[in-house]
């Protein structure tokens, strides 16, 4: 591993090759903050890819993309007299302080339970009026359910057991049975988004985060329907032409392959 002082080196070379294509390159030099926010988006879908992955060379160039867009946003601040990228470590360093009472203050904590209590009470004191302020709005529907559900436990409106969320889960699948039983399209999607809410609630009981949780049963289904297409073709036969039965064998090789190579 390197040393301080080699990632401090570090940290100062991109700083100036930051500079120098900002001043050189014609693409680089076009860019605005509004220009890189769909890159820096799709960068963090990537970092997010390869952390599920396991893949630590790929979270290494993946984190390296995503400080790029860190420092150039810093380096489009400082051009607008804003802010520079001292100014935005010096502001994340400054919240850390802030946010740890238990290690910058006198404050005593005894778990992580607390640490977050503490977290969501000062967010507070800094003038947030509600402690959802800070969900972001353009968050994925099913994070953005998770962070809704973490935050409100944090002041004290959470479930005492996973047993009474899971009930509550049995309850909303009940009503949406019940719901599509009328055909009521309003009232099933309403019914349907009750029952996502309270099984991501569940999967916090769990220890589970259920946008990893999804995004790696989407993977598992992709590698397997994969291995159909594949097996499929080696067979000679057109899977359009096939029935629901003659799939399922081969979606049963599929799943004994992929348990076989865990």
């Amino acid at each position: 591993m390197n040393t301080r002082n080699e990632q401090l080196k570090a940290f100062e070379r991109l700083l100036d090759i930051m500079d120098e294509l900002r001043e050189k390159c014609p693409w680089d030099r076009k860019q605005t903050l509004a220009s890189l926010r769909h890159l820096t988006i799709e960068e963090t879908y990537e970092l997010a890819d390869a952390i599920l992955d396991n893949d630590l060379a790929e979270i290494k160039k993946e984190l390296g993309d995503l400080l790029l867009h860190i420092v150039f946003y810093s380096k489009i601040g400082a051009e607008k007299k804003a802010f520079d990228i001292a100014d935005v470590a010096n502001g994340i360093s400054e919240k850390l302080i802030d946010r740890h009472p238990h290690i910058y203050g006198d404050v005593e904590v005894q778990n992580e339970e607390e640490v977050k209590e503490n977290w969501e009470k000062l967010k507070l004191k800094e003038g947030n009026k509600s402690v959802l302020s800070g969900v972001p709005k353009s968050l994925p529907a099913m994070v953005k359910a998770s962070r809704i559900q973490d935050k409100v436990a944090a002041v004290g409106f959470d479930w005492d057991k996973k047993d009474q969320v899971f009930e509550k889960v049995r309850e909303e699948l009940e009503e949406l049975e019940d719901e599509v039983l009328q055909n009521n399209q309003t009232q099933i999607e309403a019914e349907f988004g009750d029952v996502l809410f309270s099984l991501v609630n569940y999967a916090r009981f769990l220890n589970v985060n259920p946008e990893n949780a999804l995004e790696r049963t989407n993977k598992k289904f992709i590698k397997r329907f994969k291995h159909i297409e594949e097996a499929v073709a080696k067979d000679n036969k057109d899977m359009q032409e096939m029935n629901l039965a003659e799939l399922d064998t081969y979606w049963e090789k599929a799943k004994k392959l992929d348990k076989k190579n865990v």
